[in-house]
């Protein structure tokens, strides 16, 4: 492990001299892909160096341990510290196994989140537009840019379908093992005898797709123009802006309605079709590498039931993981970092498990 972490920190040292170069810092595309760089590698060689000082400090307690023998008070004192410095030690090492891990390359990127309700109707979309919310004020939490793509409300204010694009450092790594079934357990406001019904939401999460990746043949598209509908609003129905685009080869078709603006409309519908046709080759490639699934904790599959939102207990319950927080109304209102950190610290410990 240690040759691994040793060419971390040789690399560090090297980008931070080329960060320094004139010839680097003049020219902005390449200091941005130097930085780029020299952030990947960054964290695992601070924490090294916080390793080597430990160690160093330890080498000078067993020295001065061994030169105060006779002395009981110092003595004591510096087998705690050696103690202690003992427990860092395997603290950082730990640290740095999980730094280790290879890292999940569409980390970085933005992500396409789309909800749909699933069995129980008008409830069903009604919860959807609940799970929008969740996801739209974590979004705010985390500083990242949100942009509706697509919605198709009811008229009671649910979603039966609603997409949109989180823009942000990190947004994909974070929203990741959201994709699957969502459960609602709740007493639904038209309920008159307080029965408790359960339905279900299916959440899809895929990387925002780069150009260069997906390469689309013009030939293989339908672009179709329609009226937008949806529940009311002025613009419904008035022009023929919203975008239906086939594409043919895979038979994926994709809608956006959300602008006035065709050319808008078709832009964002193009993400999307990239998005989905991204993940639907990444899904055949490692279906044809021993199975690899889509995330340690989760297959990725949408038919997978994930979560349990239980309204009269006010519990949230993660199925993959086994964890229950008695926080429901934290975590609808945005709160998720408890949840996301536990999801991804199983992941994490999967991961070294297949590693040893």
């Amino acid at each position: 492990m240690f040759e691994k972490v040793a060419v971390f920190e040789t690399k560090y040292e090297e980008l931070s001299q080329k960060l320094c170069d004139p010839s680097v810092v003049s020219n902005a595309e390449k200091y941005a892909q130097v930085m780029k760089e020299y952030k990947s590698v960054e964290p695992l060689a601070l924490k090294y160096k916080e390793y080597q000082k430990v160690i160093s400090d330890m080498a000078d307690a067993k020295e001065l341990l061994h030169e105060s023998a006779s002395d009981r008070e110092m003595e004591t004192m510096l087998e705690e510290e050696l103690r202690l410095l003992e427990q860092q030690k395997e603290h950082l090492t730990e640290e740095m196994k999980i730094l280790l891990l290879p890292k999940d390359p569409n980390d970085d990127r933005n992500v396409l989140v789309e909800i749909r309700g699933g069995a129980g109707g008008e409830e069903a979309a009604l919860f959807a537009a609940v799970l929008f919310r969740m996801y739209s004020m974590y979004a705010v939490k985390k500083g990242y840019g949100m942009e509706i793509v697509n919605a198709n409300a009811t008229e009671l204010g649910g979603y039966k379908e609603i997409s949109f694009l989180l823009t942000g450092e990190g947004a994909y790594s974070r929203l990741k093992y959201e994709s699957g079934v969502h459960r609602v357990q709740r007493v639904p406001e038209t309920e008159t005898q307080g029965r408790i019904h359960t339905s279900t939401v299916t959440v899809a999460v895929l990387p925002e797709a780069e150009d260069v990746e997906v390469n689309i043949n013009p030939t293989d598209l339908r672009i179709d123009t329609f009226r937008s509908s949806g529940a009311g609003g002025q613009h419904i129905n008035k022009t023929e802006s919203a975008i239906r685009i086939t594409h043919i080869p895979t038979g994926t078709v994709v809608e956006c309605q959300d602008e006035r603006s065709q050319y808008k409309n078709k832009d964002k519908a193009m993400k999307v079709l990239k998005s989905r046709l991204l993940e639907a080759e990444r899904e055949r490639q490692q279906s044809e590498v021993s199975g690899l699934r889509h995330s340690q904790v989760g297959t990725g599959d949408r038919s997978e039931r994930i979560r349990t939102y239980n309204y009269p207990q006010g519990r949230v319950t993660d199925h993959r993981i086994g964890l229950t927080l008695y926080q429901l109304e934290e975590i609808l209102n945005g709160n998720m970092d408890e949840i996301i950190d536990a999801l991804t610290a199983a992941d994490r410990a999967k991961q070294l498990n297949n590693e040893e």
